[in-house]
């Protein structure tokens, strides 16, 4: 059975001195200082690893699969993404990447750019059926996006086109060419996606839109990154295994998916802060005109993710430098249309939103809830300063109400409170003397 509440993002409690950096970032407010170190909370974590990139100390990491999860499989596929060509100066092609991992002692190799120019088609026909209510059509591609909409834009959910992830789709025809080929039981192979970031990570585990994920695990960038370039050093430079088009392997960068699925009358923003801004514009209803989507988490698309080597800006430069030598065939004529009936492509759940901001399931009580929280917010200096260990003076209030915290974790509070009991007792301390 999968852990409903995994998340690839962790706290080491003994590298954190409660800073607040992580508290002020977090764009969901999953996190809260008490008794001196962070605490993440898990409803509203979204693994975006907004909280890695910005911790000082390093408190904040990444869960994913060590090198040896690979042992448990007889044999073994990588997915590399298509920011990992980013990762290496001077390629020539991405094949050297596909044969360095085989070097490694991968079995096979799929490019999940294949797997984008798949979704790219899957998506285009999609759209060809979309009617005007359902503009602008969003991006599934990032998970962190897909959670950010759960937690704060529920009523944009219906908007996220259900079409399963470059990396799920690469996967599920991986394995089962691979067992096709070799002949081999579906269960003896496992694949690997080679991850920039927490997110997808969790979406293999805690997967949203469908009950399991044809991953069998993620192995950090960071962590392959190493041996990997010892073995591309020593690659021939004339292997031609890389097969995806520009299009695909420019899904690494942000503003790659837009351009393949819908040139015009598209938008693709990066960095959470930017998205959600965005967000906040397409459910206020001031971007009639928008026809499809694009959100990234990490600032330049998946190039900068938080578990990538290389400077985002310098793998930006290197995708696009390899992408000009890639088949231009757009993924419409390039992909053959039996792939679209063959796999299953469309997500077969809903994405139904996380109720966690609601401060009560009964209406009644909720009200009554928020009515005391406002009070509250009144009250207080309004300074969000993070002192007490919520990031608002709003969130602090909620805390308040929830019961986590009472009013005296409030330092502006506290200090007024000891200004006023320092007075009286200077008062009693005269009256006594008289």
């Amino acid at each position: 059975m999968q852990d409903k509440r995994f998340h690839s993002v962790r706290l080491d409690k003994d590298k954190c001195k409660a800073c607040t950096n992580c508290l002020k970032r977090c764009p969901t407010e999953a996190i809260r200082v008490r008794g001196g170190r962070a605490h993440i909370i898990d409803e509203r974590c979204i693994d975006c690893g907004e909280c890695i990139r910005v911790c000082d100390y390093h408190a904040k990491y990444a869960q994913t699969d060590p090198l040896s999860e690979l042992e448990k499989f007889k044999y073994k596929i990588a997915l590399p993404a298509p920011s990992l060509y980013g990762q290496f100066k001077h390629l020539i092609s991405p094949s050297q990447v596909l044969d360095g991992l085989l070097a490694m002692g991968f079995d096979d190799v799929y490019e999940v750019a294949n797997g984008a120019d798949i979704v790219t088609r899957a998506i285009r026909e999609r759209m060809r059926n979309a009617q005007p209510e359902d503009y602008p059509i969003i991006s599934s591609a990032c998970p962190a996006i897909v959670r950010l909409i759960r937690v704060r834009f529920p009523d944009l959910l219906s908007h996220i086109i259900d079409i399963r992830q470059p990396m799920e789709v690469a996967a599920m025809v991986a394995k089962k060419e691979f067992c096709k080929k070799h002949n081999v039981e579906p269960e003896d192979v496992g694949c690997f996606f080679i991850t920039p970031c927490a997110a997808k990570m969790t979406a293999i585990r805690n997967p949203i839109g469908h009950e399991t994920s044809a991953v069998d695990g993620a192995i950090s960038m960071l962590e392959i990154y190493g041996v990997l370039a010892s073995h591309i050093k020593k690659v021939r430079t004339d292997s031609h295994s890389a097969t995806a088009s520009s299009f695909g392997v420019g899904w690494a960068n942000s503003g790659g998916e837009a351009a393949a699925v819908c040139p015009e009358h598209s938008m693709a923003v990066d960095g959470i802060e930017n998205v959600i801004r965005v967000l906040e514009e397409i459910e206020n209803n001031k971007l009639q005109d928008l026809v499809f989507f694009e959100g990234a988490a990490c600032t330049g698309g998946c190039v900068g993710g938080p578990l990538t080597f290389e400077n985002s800006y310098v793998a930006r430069n290197a995708v696009q430098a390899l992408m000009n030598g890639c088949d231009i065939t757009h993924p419409d004529d390039k992909v053959n249309a039996s792939y679209l009936g063959k796999y299953p492509l469309i997500a077969d759940k809903p994405v139904l939103p996380n109720s966690v901001m609601r401060l009560d399931d009964d209406i009644v009580e909720a009200m009554r809830k928020m009515e005391q929280m406002e009070e509250i917010v009144r009250s207080l200096p309004g300074y969000d300063c993070g002192s007490c260990g919520s990031p608002t003076c709003r969130t602090f209030a909620e805390d308040i109400v929830r019961g986590y915290c009472n009013k005296m974790d409030c330092i502006h509070i506290l200090k007024e409170q000891l200004k006023v009991m320092a007075q009286q007792m200077v008062e009693l301390a005269k009256s006594t003397r008289e």
